[in-house]
Formats: structure tokens, C-alpha cells, sequence
């Protein structure tokens, strides 16, 4: 989960002109990431072989 001061962060690196898409694209983003590294700590992990699995359909 991200939290507020991450959202503040992240919206104060921001340019000042931009539109409410780039925002959300922006939050969407740094929820993905965070996602990613919570999961990360918790073991939630593929190995290469799992990941090769998955993906195989779109490697091909």
C-alpha cells in the first residue's frame, strides 16, 4: 500500500503544468511499484523458469 507521503512525494516532482491523466498515471505507477516490492518482501516471487511459464505466450 502507498502512502500518503509517497503520493505527496511523488505529486511534488511533478511538473506544475500537467493534466489530471498524468496524475493518475503517475499514482497508478507508484501503486504498481510499491505492490512489487511488498511482494517482494513477503516472498511473492517468480523464479526465471515460472516467469518464462507465464510469459511463454507472449515470447514466442
Amino acid at each position: 500500500m502507498i502512502t500518503k507521503t509517497q503520493i505527496i512525494n511523488t505529486l511534488d516532482k511533478l511538473p506544475q503544468n500537467l493534466s489530471i491523466d498524468q496524475v493518475i498515471d503517475q499514482l497508478i505507477f507508484l501503486e504498481k511499484v510499491q505492490k512489487g516490492l511488498d511482494d517482494s518482501a513477503k516472498g511473492k516471487v517468480n523464479t526465471k523458469e515460472q516467469a518464462k511459464k507465464k510469459l511463454a505466450k507472449w515470447l514466442k
